[in-house]
């Protein structure tokens, strides 16, 4: 992943303030493609949401009527989408969110208020760095 984040302070979303790069936009739509899935994004959340900030695979898959393979490839659709991370332990793997990565997700879409159009300051005729 690219990992390309907007500047520090900067006054709008990426979106509206610079075209996306190649790299980026495909790192992005790996991770929006992969929330695009209803059991997928509620992985996410169930993890997330889990006490301590990570859940065995053992205690999220209960909460789906699905098969024990199937989640195992949704949790792997989300690791390569690099939302999620993991560790053995034993016999179970634990899962836990990337931080960075929800946060580059947001910051792409995020704008001080109201839709992504630029403001004032941002259609400065600078040049950004």
């Amino acid at each position: 992943m690219s990992n390309q984040t907007s500047e520090s302070g900067a006054c709008c979303s990426p979106l509206v303030r610079e075209p996306l790069t190649e790299d980026w936009a495909g790192d992005l739509a790996r991770m929006f493609k992969a929330l695009g899935d209803p059991v997928r994004l509620r992985l996410l959340s169930l993890i997330a949401s889990h006490a301590g900030g990570e859940a065995c695979v053992c205690d999220i898959s209960e909460s789906f009527d699905l098969s024990q393979p199937t989640i195992s490839h949704h949790l792997k659709v989300l690791r390569a989408a690099g939302l999620l991370d993991c560790e053995r332990r034993g016999t179970w793997v634990y899962y836990w969110v990337i931080p960075s990565a929800l946060q580059q997700l947001s910051a792409v879409l995020l704008t001080e208020s109201g839709p992504a159009a630029p403001s004032e300051t941002c259609t400065s005729t600078e040049v950004p760095a």
